[in-house]
């Protein structure tokens, strides 16, 4: 699988790289902290949207939710989409509010398996069987365990089972974030993301272990957080990301081409395109989440919303509370609002009762809600493909 980085068009990856820093650090300090916990949730059930669609399993963003609150569709169907994406987001978020810094080494076999062994063990047994395509065999998939058989992916024949954990233990001696340079760090995220598909350890799950493990990658060295998910980036461009996978799987192209068995130039090219979506993402949030700009999205939306009798007057002046301060005690709905205390306590539960204000119980600060009806209006083109 050699070479593991890229050593070709080194310039222009190194300036894509402080780009996507630069960028990523300015993000991160766009809102307050509560919203960005609001955002945070959001953010992991459109990355479990768009990785799962990129394996052509198509859930309802409506669904997903439903799934988060245990409503599950009667159909059989919907219902194994929904426990799949429900996995998917409580896998992120272990890797969100764990402090990924303390995991000794974020690229090991054993952390590789942990994300597979957690997005599995809560799937349906539907979904933890593949067949073989030419033998017709009934394969089921272990959560955490490395396959044991061959395999092949579209034309990618994937290395021996037997070679498996040598491979890893190369990747991992690779990867390893404490041996390189920040910049290195950061081109190893898009070149690891490449080397672990074309190991394919695992039966099945391979893809979206790859994007998650991308994700917590990303958050171990610092770059990665809440607010933005590459594999937004990678569905839009999904074509290009699987013709570049093929390409970074190609045999070496002569002398010129690097020194290892696979090729320098197809892996350098993939390089370039995961970190090109990565930094569209980031820009693209950044827009999306700019304060004024969402300010006024939710503040537009609002008055609609009373004007057409859907909400109470007064739910403008608490969102637009929310949003800039993150949070307020319920007590404070009347100076906030400019309502009497009676007045202010109806407008207060109707935002609650429709998800616009959450609160944990009647006891905590209220912060603000992202139900899914509203997301057309706060955060345009967040969703695509439904």
């Amino acid at each position: 699988m050699e070479p593991l980085m890229p050593e070709s068009g080194m310039k222009e990856l190194e300036d894509l790289v402080s780009d996507f820093i630069s960028k990523a650090s300015r993000l991160a300090s766009q809102l307050n902290p509560q919203v960005i916990k609001s955002v945070g949730d959001l953010v992991r059930s459109m990355n479990c949207y768009y990785s799962n669609l990129i394996e052509g399993h198509h859930t309802h963003p409506r669904d997903i939710e439903k799934a988060l609150q245990e409503d599950f569709s009667k159909n059989k169907e919907t219902r194994n989409l929904q426990l799949e994406a429900k996995s998917h987001i409580e896998v992120q978020k272990k890797i969100d509010e764990e402090d990924t810094k303390k995991i000794e080494n974020i690229v090991s076999a054993e952390h590789i398996s942990w994300i597979h062994k957690e997005f599995y063990k809560l799937l349906p047994d539907e979904l933890k069987v593949i067949k073989n395509p030419d033998t017709g065999k009934i394969i089921k998939v272990i959560p955490g365990k490395l396959r044991d058989g061959n395999a092949q992916v579209g034309k990618h024949i994937a290395p021996r089972y037997k070679s498996l954990e040598s491979l890893l233990a190369r990747y991992e001696e690779a990867y390893k974030p404490k041996n390189l340079s920040k910049i290195k760090q950061v081109i190893a995220v898009a070149a690891s993301h490449h080397r672990l598909l074309w190991i394919h350890p695992f039966y099945d799950g391979n893809g979206r272990v790859t994007r998650l493990l991308s994700h917590s990658y990303l958050k171990h060295i610092g770059i990665g957080c809440s607010l933005w998910s590459v594999s937004r980036g990678l569905a839009r461009r999904v074509q290009e990301y699987k013709s570049a996978l093929v390409e970074a799987d190609s045999p070496r192209l002569g002398d010129l081409d690097g020194r290892g068995n696979l090729s320098e130039k197809g892996l350098s090219k993939f390089c370039k395109f995961f970190l090109a979506c990565c930094i569209d993402q980031v820009d693209f949030m950044s827009s999306l989440l700019e304060p004024a700009n969402l300010l006024r999205r939710i503040e537009l939306y609002a008055e609609d919303k009373i004007k057409s009798g859907d909400l109470p007057k007064g739910s403008t002046a608490l969102l637009r509370y929310a949003v800039l301060n993150g949070e307020f005690e319920r007590g404070k709905a009347a100076q906030i609002s400019g309502y009497k205390d009676r007045q202010a306590r109806t407008v207060l539960s109707t935002l609650l009762k429709k998800g616009l204000l959450v609160s944990g119980n009647k006891k905590e600060p209220v912060t603000l809600g992202l139900p899914s009806e509203v997301l057309d209006d706060w955060f345009p083109k967040l969703y695509i493909g439904f």
